[in-house]
């Protein structure tokens, strides 16, 4: 079991499997040693899904678990990127954070703190990155969340 298989189980967390695109585009695309990781949504391993607006149908709480889940699929696109060597990770650079948000709702950074807590419980400080949270009127199927990510990599 990896470091990484050890801190999920210690946290009641497990890594997903890594998604297939929506549309037309890459999972992730390296460049340099920059991985972009496209945007991930509130999916879990067994398929749950957390979908709703911030302010309207969902809590606080809600779209901070949501934020994780979205998490788990960055670290899963991670893995698949650097066929499972997390070693290879040299920071988490920036996560891009989008909550699905009614007009008067204002918790966008707490809502993401569900998916930043989670990089720096995992990677230490490796996961220690810049971040913008902002609210958006929809998400694709309804999210409650999206988040992509920067990733520094060694060769």
């Amino acid at each position: 079991m990896s470091n990484i298989d050890k801190i999920l189980d210690r946290h009641g967390l497990t890594l997903p499997q890594a998604k297939t695109p929506l549309g037309a585009y890459a999972p992730y695309v390296p460049s340099g040693n920059l991985l972009m990781i496209s945007g991930q949504g509130p999916v879990g391993a067994s398929g749950a899904v957390v979908t709703g607006r911030l302010g309207d149908s969902l809590e606080i709480e809600d779209g901070t678990r949501a934020a994780q889940m979205a998490g788990l699929n960055i670290v899963a696109q991670l893995k698949a990127a650097l066929a499972g060597d997390f070693d290879r990770l040299v920071r988490v650079v920036r996560l891009n954070g989008f909550v699905n948000s009614s007009p008067d709702f204002t918790h966008q950074p707490a809502v993401i703190n569900g998916a930043s807590e989670l990089m720096h419980d995992l990677f230490g400080e490796r996961g220690v990155h810049s971040r913008i949270a902002v609210g958006v009127a929809s998400l694709p199927m309804n999210w409650a969340v999206e988040i992509d990510a920067v990733i520094e990599v060694a060769g």
